[in-house]
């Protein structure tokens, strides 16, 4: 249990987690650092969504560069 208290992706949702990087990125940039469609073509939360539910390795990349962006601040 102690071990979930230091996970900052305890509790976060998926698109809690895509609307932070969009606001604090932007689409442009989030998708030049995760190179996937769904960030570069015609991007909104919901197509992300769709696509980073079904993708595991995808999503990994989301959550860390969550992580990192937690890390900066």
């Amino acid at each position: 249990m102690q071990e979930q208290i230091n996970n900052p992706l305890h509790g976060k949702r998926l698109d809690t987690i895509i609307e932070y990087l969009v606001a604090y990125y932007g689409w442009e940039e989030l998708g030049q650092r995760i190179a996937i469609r769904c960030f570069n073509d015609n991007p909104s939360v919901k197509s992300s969504l769709t696509f980073l539910r079904k993708t595991p390795w995808a999503r990994e990349k989301v959550e860390q560069l969550y992580v990192k962006t937690l890390l900066k601040k």
